[in-house]
């Protein structure tokens, strides 16, 4: 009985205790929800959001959302932190059930004799922002695109100044990932990378935010071994639009937007034959490019979400070269070359994009997408061009005293190539915050149809002798021909956790990840483990370290596995190889920045060392700037590096910056180690904006670039069997722009029919301002002792553009 006695006791002093410590728990709950914005308006994504006093904490999600739960208090303050933004606190009194709290961030604004300089951004992850803003007004010859801004930063650069490619840590140009909207866009693929592809397909009227990684980018994102290029089209809240004239073309685009719709339009027009016919192959260019978009959101109800993202381009390039002279070489071995052509080129390329997203928001830190989207291609390249050469020793005379003659002779040049394809995709992708946990995941399903009819052949003799010569027969001395129909099909997944919080030692940020694709091609199953950390110290909060490290695959796509192999009658044809594997590289990258003021003004200096090291390279060439490769996994190597960026505000608002790259790569071609095409192994490039002192309306901008060249080859060459560097690119384009009429303050208005504009911008740019000739590509001519010379081609000399940019 006393053992009963005294067991009661204890199961009674136990239910009181756990009474006792349940009893806050089943207290009446406050639930706290809200959005979280910038000073634009714009969402906000992992901001601190706490309960003061307590351990109760979340993070704002991608679309600024966040929502947390605390008990019922006579006052509850809540909390909002995010690096480079003022805290904020916001205090319920006597809160109970759902509450509504939505909040605005502003960047952190210090006073220093009596000039006010804002905090710069720090990045802490893979991906760093970059201003929309900063490019609209810049001197740029395709016309103010994203991709001639990205082209600038540390790590990153161009093709040249016809082109909008971009390569990045020696990459080629086709290891870039880009997406609009979350939507994987693609490329053309017969176009030559770095001559006149038209337009970008990013419309910059239109972008809102641009999020850009150089390596070490997360799971979420495909297969791709170099960059990531993440674009958002802006949704209007009103009615809006601007609109550009120039000697080179015209955009217009038109957005409004109400409760539950928002509409945003752009069209684009390009003519470049002003700017091409300054290129040292004179000729009658007339090129025109044509490109429509549209941005469509609906709100179906608070939790659906409707969007689509639709895009017609049709680029048009016709060519009619003229005679032409050149004369190159040393002051010891000076070399003048003629050509007398005829013939055409016409290429058309049509590409059609559209996707479709619906997305269920279950909570506020919760919400599930559906993407359905096709992309179209069809691309033609037809020319027949021919030539009548001569290779002189300039300034020199020959045995017989009338002339220093090295090779004549004549070529003749035919292409007929037609490629269609479509890629169809569907996507599913959701987004859930736990606590300070946001975890992303995803599966992607994607079929591709190709179909390829391909005709190419040059016929070339030097001194009366057809190349290769042969005594029976009249031989071409290339030709190639293709004829390919097949689909195939791709799967995808994804998941991905990131982990943000603030310690007592400082602010962390880990985000971990797995990717896994499968495509039925070459029966290949990939695995991609991704890991990167920040970390902001709270002892010294001008830095901030990052390190990302991760497997990369190059999932290959039609032109990666085309292999150009000889028949029987030694003809060039092109065959499909099954047994191809993705390129692959492990990325080691450490970072870090520093912000700083000096002059009264912000700064940020940043720093990345890195290290790639690749496996089952697929070789290529740059031939006359297209990209030709082997169709094997035949090379590794490795790409290496230091990279340099100087950020601040000289202007309030206008970002400027310098960033310099030093970078080595290599692979091995058939025991012979070589640096990959792309090894550019210096870089520097400077992007300056500013306004002209006491004329507050005039902005002027400055972009320059100076660059290593690359490595070049003879046609149809490789180079372990020799090459040679082309000359360092350099390059500067000024432009100035006037505000006819100056952006309106917060507050101000205007009257009258002015009253319908937001500004006026009239500009004047200077493209190649110290007018230096570039090589972009050469011209190689035989002569009769089968010597090769490469002859330049250079790009474009100074140019001068206007231009008027109307908002409203």
């Amino acid at each position: 009985m006393r053992i009963e006695t005294t067991i009661l006791r204890y199961i009674s002093f136990a239910v009181a205790v756990l009474w006792a410590a349940c009893s806050p728990a089943m207290a009446e709950s406050v639930r706290i929800h809200g959005r979280i914005t910038d000073g634009d308006n714009r969402a906000m994504e992992f901001v601190t959001v706490r309960v003061a006093g307590t351990a109760i904490g979340t993070m704002s999600g991608l679309d600024g959302d966040y929502s947390l739960s605390t008990a019922e208090a006579d006052t509850i303050t809540v909390v909002f932190t995010c690096i480079g933004y003022k805290e904020q606190q916001r205090k319920l009194v006597d809160a109970k059930g759902d509450v509504t709290l939505n909040m605005r961030m502003f960047r952190t604004v210090k006073e220093l004799q009596e000039v006010e300089v804002s905090e710069v951004k720090k990045q802490i992850g893979a991906m760093q922002s970059v201003d929309v803003s900063a490019y609209r007004l810049s001197p740029d010859v395709s016309g103010g695109s994203v991709e001639s801004m990205i082209s600038t930063m540390a790590g990153v650069t161009g093709s040249n100044e016809m082109s909008s490619q971009y390569s990045v840590r020696g990459g080629s140009y086709d290891e870039n990932l880009v997406y609009i909207n979350g939507v994987e866009v693609y490329r053309p693929q017969l176009i030559t990378s770095g001559q006149q592809e038209g337009l970008s397909i990013i419309n910059p009227d239109m972008v809102g935010k641009v999020n850009f990684s150089t390596g070490g980018f997360g799971a979420e994102y495909g297969d791709r071994m170099s960059s990531v290029l993440d674009i958002t089209y802006r949704q209007p809240e009103a009615f809006e639009g601007s609109a550009s004239l120039s000697l080179m073309g015209g955009s217009l685009s038109l957005g409004s937007g109400s409760g539950r719709f928002s509409q945003l339009h752009g069209l684009r027009y390009k003519r470049n034959n002003s700017v091409l016919s300054s290129m040292e192959t004179k000729g009658e260019y007339d090129p025109d490019f044509f490109d429509y978009q549209t941005n469509l959101n609906f709100r179906l109800s608070d939790r659906w979400h409707m969007a689509f993202l639709g895009n017609v381009a049709i680029n048009n390039y016709k060519f009619t070269p003229v005679n032409r002279e050149t004369a190159f070489g040393t002051a010891m071995d000076a070399k003048k070359f003629k050509v007398y052509f005829d013939g055409q080129e016409k290429d058309r390329f049509e590409t059609y994009f559209g996707a479709l997203s619906l997305r269920y928001s279950a909570s506020r830190s919760s919400s599930l997408t559906l993407f359905a989207s096709g992309f179209l291609t069809n691309e033609l390249v037809a020319y027949d061009i021919s030539g009548e050469y001569w290779l002189d020793q300039a300034g020199t005379s020959g045995s017989d005293g009338v002339g220093g003659e090295l090779g004549v002779g004549r070529y003749h040049e035919h292409a007929r190539d037609r490629l269609k394809a479509s890629v169809m995709t569907m996507a599913m992708r959701g987004v859930t915050a736990i606590g300070n946990h946001q975890i992303s995941y995803g599966v992607q399903y994607n079929h591709e149809n190709i179909y390829e009819r391909a005709r190419e052949w040059e016929r070339r003799d030097s001194a009366g002798f057809s190349l290769p010569t042969d005594p029976d027969l009249l031989r071409v001395i290339y030709n190639l021909s293709s004829r390919q129909d097949f689909s195939s099909n791709r799967v995808s997944l994804h998941a991905q956790d990131t982990y943000r919080m603030q310690t007592e030692s400082g602010f962390l940020s880990v985000s971990g990840g797995l990717r896994m694709s499968y495509w039925d091609f070459n029966k290949e199953f990939l695995v991609s483990p991704r890991v990167s950390v920040g970390f902001v110290p709270a002892s010294n909060d001008r830095w901030a370290l990052r390190f990302a490290t991760g497997l990369y695959y190059q999932a290959p796509f039609y032109k990666e596995y085309r292999m150009i192999v000889a028949d029987d009658n030694d003809n060039s044809v092109v065959e499909l190889n099954r047994d191809i594997k993705s390129q692959r590289s492990w990325h080691f990258i450490l970072g870090s920045d520093y912000t700083f003021r000096a002059m009264n003004r912000p700064f940020k200096l940043s720093a990345e060392a890195y290290y790639k090291a690749l496996g089952n390279l697929v070789p290529y060439e740059i031939d006359n700037l297209k990209l030709v490769y082997d169709g094997v996994n035949a090379t590794s190597g490795y790409a290496m590096g230091l990279d340099f960026k100087l950020f601040g505000q000289f202007v309030p608002g206008s970002d400027s910056w310098l960033s310099f790259s030093l970078m080595k790569t290599q692979e091995t071609i058939r025991g012979v180690k070589v640096p990959r095409p792309n090894d550019r192994r210096y870089s520097v490039a400077l992007y300056f904006t500013d306004y002209f002192p006491r004329i507050p309306r005039l902005k002027f901008s400055l972009r320059g670039i100076f660059m290593d060249g690359l490595p070049a080859t003879a046609p149809r060459s490789t180079r372990d069997r020799g090459y040679f560097r082309t000359p360092a690119y350099k390059r500067v384009d000024l432009g100035a722009s006037y505000a006819l009429l100056p952006p309106l303050k917060e507050g101000e208005s205007r009257s009258g029919v002015w009253r319908h504009f937001k500004a006026v911008w009239l500009g004047l740019d200077c493209f190649n301002l110290f007018d230096i000739s570039n090589v972009s590509s050469y011209y190689w001519v035989t002569d009769v002792n089968e010597l090769q010379y490469a002859v330049p081609n250079y790009l474009t000399r100074r140019q001068l553009n206007v231009r008027l940019t109307v908002d409203f």
